[in-house]
Parts: C-alpha cells; sequence; structure tokens
C-alpha cells in the first residue's frame, strides 16, 4: 500500500518515504533505533554514576583530609559504596594492616621500604581497576559514533542502487526516466543516512563529555592515591 505524499517544503513526508523505503533500508533503520536506545540508556546511566562518583569523591576527601592518622577512617569501619576513592583507600589500608600486623592482631610501628613498595603496587592496581569500572559502558557509544554513519550511508547506496535498478527497467518496458520516478527511491534511500547522523551526533557529544569527566577523575584517584601514599610513608615508613 503506497501512502499519499505530503509536501512540506518540498519534499516528502517522513511517513511517505518509510512507506517507499526497501526492505533493507527498514532494517537498518530498525538496527539504528536499537543502537539509539542502547546509546541514550548508557549515556544517562554513566552520568549518573560518574555525577555520583565525584560528589561522593569530594565527601570522602573532605572526611579523609580532617583525620589525623591515616587508619582513622578504616578503623571505624565505614562502607561507602559507589565512591572511587574509597574504594582505593580500602584497598591501601587494608594491604597495610596486613603489612603492619605480620599475621598478629597488633600492628607493629614501622614498615619497611619493600612492604611500602608491596602496598604502593596494591594502590596502583585499585586506581586501574576503579578507572576500568567508570570507563565500562563507553564502547556502546563508540560504536555508536563510528558505526551508525556507515551503517546509515550502506543503506543510502543501497536505496540509490535499487533506486537505478527500478529506473533502468521502467526504461526498458517504455517508460520515463524523470525526476518524479527517482525521487521517492533517492528520498527514501536518504532517510537511513539521516537516521544514522541522529544516532551518531548526540552519542558523539555524549561520549567527548564523558571521556572528559573520566579523565578528571582518573587524575583524582591518582593524585588521592599519592596523597595516601605519602601519609602512609610519613607515619610509617621506617628509616633505613
Amino acid at each position: 500500500m503506497t501512502a499519499t505524499p505530503v509536501s512540506g517544503r518540498g519534499g516528502f513526508s517522513l511517513i511517505y518515504v518509510w512507506h517507499q523505503a526497501t526492505w533493507e533500508a527498514k532494517v537498518i533503520i530498525g538496527i539504528l533505533i536499537v543502537f539509539s536506545i542502547l546509546a541514550w540508556m548508557t549515556m544517562l546511566q554513566k552520568a549518573t554514576q560518574m555525577r555520583r562518583a565525584k560528589l561522593l569523591n569530594q565527601h570522602f576527601e573532605s572526611e579523609f583530609r580532617s583525620q589525623k592518622l591515616v587508619f582513622g577512617i578504616f578503623d571505624r569501619r565505614l562502607q561507602v559504596g559507589g565512591c572511587p576513592l574509597f574504594s582505593v583507600y580500602q584497598d591501601g589500608c587494608v594491604e597495610l594492616n596486613a603489612r603492619l600486623k605480620g599475621g598478629t592482631e597488633v600492628r607493629r610501628p614501622h614498615l619497611s621500604l619493600k612492604s611500602m613498595e608491596h602496598v604502593k603496587r596494591v594502590l596502583e592496581g585499585a586506581v586501574a581497576r576503579e578507572a576500568l569500572r567508570l570507563e565500562s559502558g563507553l564502547i556502546i557509544l563508540a560504536i555508536a559514533v563510528s558505526g551508525a554513519p556507515f551503517l546509515g550511508l550502506l543503506g543510502t547506496v543501497w536505496g540509490v542502487m535499487d533506486a537505478f535498478s527500478y529506473v533502468a527497467q521502467s526504461v526498458a518496458q517504455g517508460g520515463r526516466a524523470d525526476l518524479g520516478t527517482m525521487a521517492p527511491g533517492v528520498a527514501a534511500a536518504l532517510i537511513t543516512t539521516v537516521a544514522g547522523l541522529l544516532v551518531a551526533i548526540p552519542s558523539m557529544f555524549g561520549y567527548n563529555w564523558l571521556v572528559h569527566t573520566l579523565r578528571v577523575l582518573t587524575v583524582e584517584l591518582d593524585n588521592f592515591a599519592q596523597s595516601l601514599v605519602s601519609r602512609m610513608e610519613t607515619e610509617y615508613l621506617q628509616d633505613e
């Protein structure tokens, strides 16, 4: 069934173009719609996660700096879920506590340089783990940014090929190759490129903003880990 064209500013309505599109174009548009839904869900989820992580980091860092001792928060058995700085602090303190106790129940007053190097490596691993956790899911946006325009272009090229094939068959059967014959097929072919760009453009802006925010949070994690190591060395490193 062919819909009646509704002219806007010299063009066809989207409903008419959709009815003129081939099944290949409709499949590609369906895939792009799925990409769009996944991209928007990812952007909302990651934006919420990073915003919450940033707020929790600010509160935790303020609390940490107010403590006189490294174990001030650790000994209180506090838990701060979703806070990257707390996860790094917790892992560092667990390792430092184990090194100081050495299998006993009492902490030694000092720690050797070799043991402190082990603590540093644990902190580095914790920073890397938290950065990867914050980064998880961004691959979906990267795929949408890079893949959606090409899918749209594929649909357009395919549709243009079908349009010219139809025109060639019409001419061979005694028809005419005028603009009225070609325009519906070409317009239907171009809709996939439009759909691809509608998926890629918002995903690009969201991806760039999230990557920038991720870099800021990663730098904060590195700075906090170095600050934590400095305080641990000041309190427990044994001069050799």
